[in-house]
């Protein structure tokens, strides 16, 4: 029966692990299995879907062309066989797509990257401006500069953070697997196939696994992990298997799944996140102007401000308040508060002659508002 959660979603994000792309023996990239794949994403992308890719591999590709012995590598010999196979990676994702007229744009994260408010809306903001441009993010690991502290160590909980920061709606995870059982199916034959769940129980997390491949860091263990994320980000998760040609053309025939269904849309997620779970910095006073457009469901721009108060950085959460002190909503603010205090009052058109550079229109954008 054919499975219409990835048809409908607008934004998909696709985690490709390593055991997929890459040919263990010889660690050279599946081109067959890639080229069929390149297929997939260019009928999503016919389809008007955003498609963000996060991809493994790279440490199994670039090992092989640095001459590095199977088995674990010390930290810097991860890091310079992140840096050969990278670039080796980038080129053949680029040449498959590109047979569909579709351009890539590399991008590498680290954990710090999705913690750190500044860091995560400047990631955020480059995702979104490359999805507008019609072009796919290809994410992986920054491996070559990441310490153990600041590393994720597997591309699961990446691409659910990346589906978090990106607001998609589904996040597929191909993996070697079918989905979740109630015992690893290698060893217990009578392993149950669990196809839907909707929240993550201490009974679910002890059905987990660990990795089952020579290249792969992750295993059932990060897939709940990051099933957890998703449920949180009002983001569904399918974990199924990828090895065959075609894989999201399989799921949406009907193919195997797990599915992890969250209760609330990425946009009501993230405006209960806003509102609920970070601390106010700063506070910005309006005019009836913007009281109005605020209302009206619009962002809040700089001419409809009064006064700034608090001391805060761009991504920092603010609470927005009319003239009676009476509060609003709350939203991230894209300014500092010392930018801000320079450009409210002001026209969108005149931030650039005031502050030197043009960041965004809006003090606080829509999508980054949780209105009271």
């Amino acid at each position: 029966m054919s499975d219409k959660r990835l048809v409908q979603a607008k934004r998909v994000v696709i985690k490709i692990g390593s055991a997929l792309l890459v040919d263990e023996a010889h660690g050279t990239v599946h081109r067959k299995w890639l080229e069929a794949l390149a297929e997939d994403v260019a009928r999503l992308k016919s389809r008007g879907q955003d498609v963000i890719l996060v991809s493994s591999g790279a440490i199994a590709v670039g090992r092989r062309y640095l001459g590095l012995a199977d088995g674990a590598l010390k930290l810097e010999d991860k890091q310079a066989a992140a840096a050969t196979g990278q670039i080796r990676l980038a080129h053949a994702y680029q040449d498959v797509l590109g047979h569909h007229d579709i351009t890539v744009a590399q991008m590498l994260l680290t954990l710090d990257d999705t913690e750190n408010r500044r860091r995560f809306l400047n990631a955020r903001n480059t995702l979104n401006a490359i999805l507008r441009r019609g072009g796919v993010p290809l994410i992986n690991e920054n491996d070559t500069v990441a310490t153990d502290e600041i590393r994720f160590g597997d591309n699961d909980r990446l691409a659910a953070r990346v589906a978090a920061m990106a607001g998609a709606d589904v996040l597929v995870l191909l993996s070697d697997i079918d989905g979740l059982y109630t015992a690893s199916p290698a060893l217990d034959p009578g392993a149950t196939h669990i196809p839907e769940l909707d929240a993550i129980t201490p009974e679910i997390e002890a059905m987990a696994g660990g990795s089952g491949t020579a290249h792969g860091s992750g295993g059932m263990i990060t897939k709940i992990a990051a099933a957890k994320i998703c449920l949180q980000n009002g983001c569904a998760m399918a974990i199924t298997k990828g090895q065959d040609d075609h894989p999201l053309k399989r799921l949406e025939d009907g193919a195997r799944v797990t599915w992890f269904t969250p209760s609330l849309s990425p946009a009501n997620a993230r405006k209960r996140w806003i509102a609920g779970a970070l601390q106010p910095m700063g506070t910005f006073i309006l005019d009836d102007g913007a009281l109005a457009a605020l209302k009206a469901g619009k962002s809040l721009l700089p001419i409809g401000v009064v006064a700034v108060k608090g001391t805060f950085d761009k991504g920092d959460a603010v609470v927005i308040k009319d003239a009676k002190g009476r509060e609003l909503a709350r939203g991230l603010s894209a300014y500092t508060s010392e930018d801000a205090a320079q450009i409210i009052g002001k026209r969108s058109s005149e931030i650039e002659d005031i502050l030197g550079y043009h960041g965004r229109d809006e003090l606080v954008h829509r999508d980054d508002m949780a209105v009271s």
